[in-house]
């Protein structure tokens, strides 16, 4: 006779890192929903999940944290479990294991199905695209690819994630369709590499065909494009873009460097030249493209002239979005080899320097938008003010467009026509003219 009632358990997944890791925190709660489990995202939970990241030191700092905070819980008795999964746990198991041991297992990025038995669920093959998305329910991030064949030497991905494998079209087509049933308006396209996409399975660089066949999908309204590479990009892309308006006059590219010894040691397979002539066939191509991009400073190596070729690139190309990255020193890397020869101190320094040149570069393109007008999407509300963005910026990383919830009621999610009527650095202020 049981005298003990036994407890339903709730798995608590927690998502660190980047949008690739939310993808995979998505597909992991739709997998354990599929076998009956109960799942949640950030919240309460007796079985806890940790979806890490390992990319660089303060990410790394992050995910050891975060996991020594549920020990503290399991400790303490509020949690039964605690599991590690992700890229910290793909990059460093053995020393995790022993280090901290109190974990109850640790998965690495390509054990999904190895996870899911601990967590008493099964793998299944069929659920394409089914996942319960964390986002608002007007976007949602579509992962084309995994992994990555480029050999930039300060990287670490390849290290976590593996070589480049792309998912077939009619997969992320099937994907795509699920997500817009649900109600989903956006698609964010992730993959380390989607300038890479299609070469595996295609023999050529497909993203053309791919976004060709997303533009079909009923119910979808924007494509937008995250984490291209600039070497070897496919440039029918663009043309993809200018003549279909599902697609988001906008592209992520981090750049990293423009000083040419720099990028020969990064090996990122391009000079300053080739990239200047990139960004002009994108400008030229689709004229009103907001580009964002990602820079490195502190790099091994690199001197003041360097940083001061590069400070002069970012005044000259005058990016519409930009962030700013301190070189991370990372074990295994082709640049650990090098001297970490530039001081924290100056690093950050540096970084600050870049981001109050894009501080003004931004106000002053938000100034030219005053009196305009734009198509936004509605993605929350925060005390006063609805919060939605233009196309040409994604959610978390850029501006966002403010409007007064004092004078107009707009639903999440839905589309609007706004004038922009103020702007400062990062927001912009807009009266909605006709919805």
């Amino acid at each position: 006779m049981r005298t003990k009632t036994l407890k339903k358990n709730k798995i608590n997944v927690v998502t660190l890192g980047c949008s690739k890791n939310v993808y995979d925190s998505e597909v992991l709660m739709g997998q354990l929903k599929a076998s009956g489990k109960e799942v949640v995202h950030e919240e309460e939970g007796n079985i806890v999940v940790i979806n890490t990241c390992g990319f660089i030191n303060n990410a790394k700092e992050e995910s050891v944290n975060t996991i020594l905070e549920f020990l503290q819980k399991k400790e303490e008795g509020e949690v039964d479990k605690v599991f590690v999964t992700g890229c910290l746990s793909e990059r460093y198991k053995p020393d995790l294991q022993k280090e901290i041991p109190d974990v109850d297992q640790y998965f690495g990025t390509t054990e999904l199905p190895n996870l899911l038995k601990a967590l008493g669920a099964d793998y299944r093959h069929e659920l394409i695209g089914e996942r319960l998305t964390t986002t608002p329910k007007n976007y949602a991030y579509l992962k084309i690819a995994e992994g990555c064949d480029r050999p930039c030497s300060f990287c670490a991905i390849p290290l976590m994630r593996g070589k480049h494998k792309s998912t077939p079209i009619e997969d992320l087509v099937i994907e795509a369709e699920k997500l817009a049933a649900q109600g989903v308006k956006e698609l964010i396209l992730i993959a380390q590499d989607l300038t890479y996409y299609g070469l595996d399975l295609y023999k050529k660089r497909n993203l053309a065909d791919l976004l060709n066949e997303l533009i079909k999908v009923e119910g979808i309204e924007w494509i937008r494009l995250h984490y291209a590479f600039p070497t070897g990009f496919p440039l029918d892309v663009l043309d993809v873009m200018r003549d279909n308006s599902k697609i988001c006059n906008y592209i992520d590219i981090p750049l990293q460097h423009i000083s040419d010894p720099i990028l020969k040691s990064m090996r990122r397979g391009t000079t300053m030249e080739k990239t200047n002539k990139l960004l002009t066939q994108f400008r030229e191509l689709v004229p009103n493209m907001a580009i964002r991009t990602t820079l490195i400073v502190g790099y091994p190596g690199e001197t003041q002239q360097d940083f001061e070729i590069l400070k002069q690139w970012v005044k000259d190309q005058r990016f519409e979005r930009l962030g700013c990255f301190t070189y991370s020193h990372e074990e295994n890397t082709h640049a650990y080899n090098l001297e970490d020869d530039v001081p924290e101190e100056e690093k950050q320094g540096r970084a600050n320097e870049i981001m109050e040149i894009q501080s003004q570069i931004s106000w002053e393109l938000n100034q030219e938008k005053i009196g305009k007008e734009f198509k936004i999407v509605i993605d929350r509300k925060e005390g006063n003010y609805f919060v939605g963005r233009t196309e040409y910026d994604s959610p978390d990383v850029d501006n966002e467009v403010l409007v007064d919830a004092t004078k107009t009621y707009l639903k999440t999610g839905e589309f609007t026509t706004v004038k922009i009527t103020d702007a400062s650095d990062f927001d912009l202020y807009g009266e909605v003219i006709a919805s």
